[in-house]
């Protein structure tokens, strides 16, 4: 029985075409995520290396792969081309796909806490004012770096929340996938042309 297969969309540098028709696959480097995001690059690197082993754990990811490729699950919520990129159309076997809610995302990002509800949201903000702590901000990249252990153990935690998704939409769950196989790319979109 032949398996279940998704459409996912993928914004990339143009140069990942060169990579496709040399390696037959386009596969992402942690470099490419220092590239793409400059002076800032180490405030998000460690919340990809925490996604990239978290994500490991669910699809397994090939040897030779150091980050995932983002993908959007709809043509109405892909980022369209601009000069110097392209819009891949995938046509990807469901077992190869990460789904994670990207609104919790920005937790991860932002390095807090990522509630399981509005109750437990509620309470951690009282947990984190009794503890005599300014801001939930502080823990992971603040002036309490370092010195609530348990509570950073308890933050990296939460995190896994971001694979449960709530609420599917289109504008909030993303499906990354470890590589982008030849015989997955239905389509190349080039700028000026519609997805």
């Amino acid at each position: 029985m032949k398996e279940r297969t998704v459409t996912l969309y993928t914004r990339q540098n143009d140069k990942t075409l060169r990579q496709l028709e040399r390696d037959k696959r386009i596969i992402n480097h942690r470099q490419y995520v220092q590239i793409h995001f400059g002076d800032i690059a180490p405030l998000f690197l460690d919340s990809y290396d925490w996604f990239t082993k978290e994500a490991s754990k669910r699809v397994p990811r090939p040897q030779d792969v150091q980050a995932s490729i983002w993908c959007s699950i709809s043509r109405e919520s892909c980022l369209k081309p601009i000069p110097d990129t392209v819009v891949y159309q995938l046509e990807v076997p469901e077992s190869q796909v990460i789904y994670f809610d990207e609104v919790k995302w920005d937790y991860v990002l932002n390095r807090i806490y990522l509630p399981k509800d509005e109750a437990d949201e509620k309470a951690y903000k009282k947990h984190v004012k009794e503890l005599g702590v300014e801001s939930r901000f502080d823990f992971l990249v603040g002036k309490c770096r370092y010195q609530y252990p348990e509570e950073e153990r308890k933050i990296r935690e939460s995190w896994k929340r971001v694979f449960e998704i709530d609420n599917w939409t289109i504008y909030n769950v993303c499906g990354n996938i470890w590589e982008i196989k030849e015989e997955w790319v239905k389509r190349i979109i080039r700028p000026g042309e519609e997805v």
